[in-house]
């Protein structure tokens, strides 16, 4: 997922005169650069849970590491995706429906800096612009998910060599 700013002028030659559409075109560009202190480009996000069904779905997904995974499932009993998981395990904690698929978990709730994520925020995986897989933040970057391969739900660090190099981002139900 890319965050980009970009404002775009159009500027009619007819309607300018002289040096008077240089010098407001120059201060056009100069106040569109600057940024105050501290500028991020997410929004504050205001969590749609409170802090203990954020804490409850934490504990809930690390409960259910090593169910079987199953392309499709949302069950405990049947074995879960990633987009199951989470939605199970939001439902039953949270009484909060998510998105049955990755890419419409991307959209789902609001984007979250790195450095303001909590328990129970979404990690959202991308590669080439594309949602391709998800999990439930845990803590010390640590997620829980249904990986295709390993077989069942596991909890993993964003630190390992593997998901280190993926590109990701954080959003918060």
């Amino acid at each position: 997922m890319t965050f980009r700013h970009a404002s775009t002028f159009g500027f009619g030659t007819s309607l300018w005169v002289g040096g008077t559409a240089l010098v407001f075109a120059s201060l056009l560009v100069l106040t569109g650069c600057a940024t105050s202190p501290g500028f991020s480009p997410y929004p504050a996000a205001q969590p749609r849970l409170s802090a203990q069904e954020a804490s409850d779905v934490t504990i809930y997904a690390i409960s259910l590491v090593g169910t079987p995974y199953r392309y499709g499932g949302n069950t405990p009993a049947s074995g879960f995706d990633c987009s199951g998981l989470i939605g199970h395990v939001y439902k039953t904690r949270a009484s909060t429906a998510s998105p049955r698929t990755v890419a419409a978990l991307t959209n789902w709730g609001q984007p979250v800096a790195a450095s303001a994520v909590r328990t129970g925020d979404l990690v959202v995986f991308v590669q080439n612009g594309v949602a391709t897989h998800a999990g439930i933040y845990v803590g010390e970057n640590r997620f829980v998910h249904a990986p295709s391969s390993g077989g069942e739900v596991r909890l993993d660090r964003l630190t390992s060599v593997y998901w280190s190099r993926q590109a990701y981002s954080f959003r918060r139900p």
